[in-house]
């Protein structure tokens, strides 16, 4: 970008599941890991496969143009997209720092530094969704598992174990294999002296930490959500020998019957 004194806004916006970015390459194309769009005079527009987009310096009415073009490729699209939105300060012959206020101070606004703060704000808003919806597994599976233990059903239960299970992999899988939210941005192969500006975003939004705790609660919840099912699929055998035990008995009576009926 052409700043080099003052500020600029870049917002985060997580559409959906995935964004198919093949065929957006133009002249305007800055870089293609993550591609990298320039956007009117000022801005630039970043976009990742795992349905996030990051505007820096963007007008409201460019925004509203990018993601109406986007909007058809947007896989698997949210009800509520997730934002989130923070200020970049431009200081020449400063150090590169986060203020205590919560903005990030730059000395300039290359396009290197900016991709270093759209990747790691990219995975912290993914995290975030993540951590809301991992919240809401547990809340829904206290429920689940009081009433298997006091009623003793297994049928819209079992049903929703499976869900959960399906939900479940479907979270591990993107965490592992489209966002890698530990891996290090490609940009820093070139530029090897960003990597401090990276270590320290990564730092204040702790993106490892918050991983590994995604990590863990997801196993808990697999865990929980598989003996669960298993107590059902027990319950459903048990009750299944009963109908059999049932039906035995019922065959032996008519036989005695039959019996009796003919001695008589």
């Amino acid at each position: 970008m052409s700043v080099t004194c003052g500020s600029i806004t870049l917002r985060v916006l997580l559409l959906g599941q995935r964004l198919e970015t093949r065929g957006l390459e133009h002249q305007d194309t800055i870089a293609l890991l993550p591609l990298t769009l320039r956007i009117g005079q000022k801005g630039v527009a970043f976009l990742f496969r795992y349905g996030v987009v990051v505007f820096a310096g963007l007008s409201a009415a460019e925004e509203d143009a990018l993601l109406a073009s986007l909007r058809p490729r947007i896989i698997e699209p949210l009800a509520t997209p997730e934002i989130d939105q923070l200020s970049i300060v431009v200081i020449p012959e400063g150090e590169d720092h986060i203020d205590p206020s919560g903005a990030i101070v730059l000395k300039d606004a290359s396009t290197e530094r900016l991709q270093i703060i759209a990747n790691v704000m990219s995975k912290s808003v993914v995290l975030a969704l993540h951590e809301s919806q991992i919240a809401v597994a547990f809340d829904q599976l206290e429920p689940l598992a009081v009433g298997i233990k006091r009623r003793g059903r297994s049928g819209r239960e079992a049903r929703q174990l499976i869900q959960q299970i399906g939900d479940i992999l479907l979270t591990q899988h993107r965490m592992v294999g489209r966002v890698a939210v530990e891996d290090k941005p490609d940009v820093l192969w070139d530029r090897p002296e960003l990597e401090r500006l990276y270590a320290r975003l990564a730092d204040e939004y702790e993106l490892a930490e918050r991983s590994r705790a995604i990590d863990r609660k997801l196993t808990l919840v697999s865990e929980t959500v598989r003996t669960l099912l298993e107590l059902v699929q027990d319950q459903r055998s048990v009750r299944l020998e009963w109908y059999i035990i049932g039906l035995i008995s019922i065959e032996i009576l008519l036989s005695v019957y039959q019996i009796f009926f003919r001695l008589h």
